[in-house]
């Protein structure tokens, strides 16, 4: 069995469930993300990249041989939008650097506008989640798709600088890990434990370089 066949199709035993290896791969890749997303380095959104290509196989047994018989299209999906925002913060982020400047990124906290937009966008990602997930099968359509809408949010919070970003994982977290153990996706499910408390100390060390950098938000932009 050459590598890429050991990839797709090796698995372990977890609890008495089979679990693929590329689960536990994919999810390293995203801690690692995660830990270069912390220390502002570019190279956050290209291992970032490769991880959601392997998970994004992993969620949808229906496409994919996978030894969990439930389906979360929820998860998979945001993988395909985590690609998507993926190449956007690493052109925002490449972009910085290129600039001259030390960092890829200098957090700052979101405007009260940028919030409140952020909030009607996610109640309308959730709200469409919901439903499409729902028509898909997916298992537990109401918490995966807000697992889905969050992501999304916090992944482009990332990708502009938001403080905040930190925070709406958490709440991404919260929710995933129940989620994640009843459909028996395990590695999955420690991951996001470990992501919660990275991300506690990821919002601690953003908020520290906020208050040490004291970046003055953009004005607003009047157009017509």
């Amino acid at each position: 069995m050459n590598a890429i066949d050991w990839l797709l199709h090796a698995e372990v035993t977890i609890a008495g469930s089979q679990v693929l290896v590329r689960e536990i791969v994919g999810n390293v890749f995203g801690l690692a993300s995660a830990l270069f997303g912390m220390r502002r380095l570019v190279s956050a959104w290209p291992v970032g990249i490769i991880g959601n290509v392997l998970l994004f196989t992993v969620f949808v047994g229906g496409i994919f041989d996978t030894p969990q018989d439930k389906d979360l299209w929820g998860q998979a999906g945001r993988q395909v939008f985590f690609f998507i925002l993926s190449v956007y913060g690493w052109y925002q982020w490449y972009q910085t650097r290129h600039r001259g400047a030390a960092k890829a990124v200098t957090p700052r906290w979101a405007t009260g506008r940028e919030r409140l937009e952020l909030l009607g966008i996610g109640v309308v990602l959730y709200a469409i989640g919901f439903f499409v997930l729902r028509a898909l099968g997916s298992w537990g359509p109401q918490w995966d798709a807000w697992i889905l809408m969050g992501s999304i949010l916090a992944t482009y919070g990332m990708a502009r600088g938001f403080v905040e970003f930190w925070l709406i994982w958490i709440a991404v977290d919260v929710v995933g890990v129940p989620l994640l153990v009843q459909a028996k996706f395990y590695p999955s499910a420690a991951m996001y434990v470990i992501y919660g408390l990275f991300c506690v100390v990821g919002f601690a060390s953003w908020w520290k370089i906020q208050n040490r950098e004291r970046v003055t938000p953009p004005e607003a932009v009047v157009v017509g």
